[in-house]
């Protein structure tokens, strides 16, 4: 069963690691990866990769990418939300602080946050519209 906007929305917006495809090029399958994202109902979804990674650079010359994220309980229920990068900015360590909260335990986040923002290199934060949706519930299975 498809879910409200409300209800994918609120998916969305819970903590998933999401499979992230954009296009690789004729003669390629997409590039499909996993990534942290951040999202809030009703507004553009973001996520924070490397300046130079090729997963940027694919980005950038496609101009939009894919999102899937899913779950198996308590039922199998998946979003995808596809759509245009509307920009690309400097990451700043609060977006990494904001991103690694999502997804670490409250303990882990100024350890990783620090090392990532030695380690990493130059990061960018990149932000798209939500265009297309596809979402299901599929109940007690």
């Amino acid at each position: 069963m498809a879910l409200t906007r409300e209800e994918r929305e609120q998916f969305l917006a819970e903590p998933h690691i999401a499979a992230l495809a954009v296009d690789a090029g004729q003669g390629r399958a997409p590039l499909t990866v996993p990534i942290w994202y951040q999202y809030e109902p009703g507004g553009d979804v973001w996520v924070m990769t490397g300046l130079d990674s090729r997963k940027n650079q694919l980005i950038q010359a496609a101009g939009r990418l894919s999102l899937m994220v899913d779950r198996v309980e308590p039922t199998i229920r998946y979003v995808s939300v596809e759509g245009p990068v509307v920009k690309t900015t400097p990451a700043t360590i609060e977006q990494l602080r904001e991103v690694s909260a999502r997804y670490l335990p409250a303990e882990k986040v100024d350890g990783y946050v620090d090392f990532a923002w030695k380690n990493h290199g130059e990061q960018v934060v990149v932000h798209v519209r939500p265009e297309r949706w596809v979402s299901s519930d599929l109940g007690q299975l």
